[in-house]
């Protein structure tokens, strides 16, 4: 029975599941926290990484193993392979003037040129998310940083360059020392980074240097979507591992995928499928045969984790909008869920225009949340709950309506994240979506992901004809359409007041 691993490193923690490689049934799992903030130091990714396996009973007998991970983040290392600066991370908005330099230049001052421009070249216009504009700060704030750099990676890049081996020169952890050519990503990840093509599979070095200011630089190898991108040093994971089938010795690490991508893999998503997710930010994603070029911005063309496109609407604010209302409330998740289920669809005039941190979908870094509608009659506990959920809601289904504007198919809509269990949000999300709504089974589906294209590599390894594994995926729940218009229309009225 061989076993693979799939490790999601996320914004908030390190998860890792071993799964049976031929059934996808899950053997163990661990997990490990990450510090708060928006940049952050690599370290605290390995040394999670590694308490994370310690957890999951260690990774000696795992043939083969995968990185899915949050990200545009900016990690960039100097010649002997060490971090130069804090890793800024895709949430770090600091970089949002930087970004509208880019895209003005890119039109020759002309805004709205530059924004189709970059939705040509790359598939998304720049907001402060996309690691280009993070290497234009750097270049802009921090000149000394910007000369040392001799490498730019992403977070799951950098990941899996540690666990083959490899990392800062007189490290004991990094065996094999500061190689900065064995980098390697997968098209998902690197089609978020603002300098790489997914439709023609190449960097763009003049993008590149437009905001670096220079392209000597090493960017990681992107390998195909089945492929092995290295081999887990023995110290770190397979050392019991033997290979007699011949597809190689140690395990297999395959090419990783940005977060989304590795959770489209997890849920066996398809061109036609919709996926909802709310996390630390709110997603609708959508697998496509090809990319779009949205020059509006609302809607960013990436690249999946299987050969196909992956559109994103993507926004800020999701679930930590409703921690804000948890706080406000002074209740956890069932009382909030409780309290808003008390009040009225459409919360009797009461809306919140959510932008607690900013928003990237629409791009609005700056902007601030604003309650509309308070009155003696709404100013009750259960009418503010409401209007905190309906309003996270609202800004998701504003990135479902973008989707359709762009002509792409939706023919299932899964609800997913940590925030879907909640009553309340599976109550409200069918009146603010309209649709019937699938919810899976609650699991890591990053992880799971990314455990699916070890799979994947693993089988490959043996038959370069092989595909990714067939494992399912339940729909534990099943929501019928209920819509109450209202909700929308009273969004709609307030939405670009804010």
């Amino acid at each position: 029975m061989p076993l693979v691993a799939g490790v999601d490193t996320s914004t908030q923690s390190c998860k890792i599941v071993v799964r049976d490689a031929e059934t996808g049934a899950l053997v163990r799992s661990g997990s490990a926290k990450h510090p708060d903030g928006t940049e952050v130091d690599p370290q605290h990714w390995w040394d999670a990484f590694q308490e994370a396996a310690a957890a999951a009973g260690g990774l000696a007998d795992v043939a083969a193993l995968s990185v899915g991970g949050q990200q545009h983040g900016m990690v960039t290392l100097d010649a002997d392979g060490r971090v130069i600066r804090d890793a800024l991370l895709w949430n770090d908005t600091r970089s949002a003037p930087s970004a509208e330099a880019l895209i003005a230049e890119l039109g020759d001052g002309n805004r709205a040129a530059g924004a189709q421009a970059w939705a040509d070249a790359v598939g998304s216009v720049l907001v402060a998310s996309l690691t280009i504009t993070k290497l234009r700060w750097l270049r802009d704030n921090e000149p000394e940083n910007a000369a040392r750099v001799a490498a730019v990676a992403l977070p799951h890049d950098w990941l899996s360059w540690r666990i083959a081996g490899y990392g800062p020169a007189g490290d004991p952890t990094a065996p094999l020392g500061p190689q900065l050519d064995k980098l390697f990503t997968d098209r998902s990840d690197a089609s978020g980074t603002g300098y790489y093509d997914a439709s023609t599979g190449l960097y763009r070095p003049d993008l590149l240097e437009r905001a670096l200011g220079r392209v000597d630089v090493v960017l990681p190898r992107v390998v195909d979507v089945a492929e092995a991108g290295a081999v887990a040093h023995p110290t770190v994971a397979g050392s019991a591992v033997d290979h007699s089938t011949g597809s190689g010795s140690g395990c297999l690490i395959g090419p990783g995928a940005g977060d989304n991508a590795g959770a489209s893999l997890g849920l066996g998503m398809t061109p036609g499928d919709i996926a909802i997710s709310i996390g630390t930010s709110g997603v609708v994603s959508a697998v496509a045969p090809k990319r779009t070029a949205d020059g509006s911005g609302a809607i960013n063309g990436f690249a999946d984790a299987t050969g196909n496109a992956l559109m994103l609407a993507v926004t800020l604010n999701a679930a930590r909008v409703l921690d804000a209302a948890r706080e406000v409330l002074d209740v956890d998740f069932d009382g909030l869920a409780e309290l808003a289920l008390q009040a009225p669809p459409g919360s009797d005039g009461l809306v919140l225009v959510p932008y607690l941190e900013g928003e990237r979908t629409p791009n609005r870094p700056d902007a601030t949340g604003t309650l509309h509608g308070i009155r003696l009659a709404t100013s009750t506990r259960p009418h503010l709950a409401r209007a905190y959920i309906e309003g996270m809601l609202c800004g998701l289904a504003d990135g479902l309506d973008a989707l359709r504007a762009q002509g792409v198919s939706v023919e299932r809509v899964m609800l997913i994240g940590g925030a879907a269990q909640s009553p309340a949000v599976q109550r409200i999300a069918p009146q603010v979506f309209g649709l019937p709504i699938g919810i899976p089974e609650p699991g890591e589906y990053v992880a799971d992901g990314a455990a699916r294209q070890a799979a994947w590599v693993l089988a490959v390894a043996d038959d370069p004809d092989a595909g990714a594994p067939a494992w399912s995926t339940t729909i534990a729940t099943t929501l019928d359409a209920d819509p109450k218009p209202v909700i929308r229309e009273q969004y709609g009225a307030v939405r670009d007041l804010s």
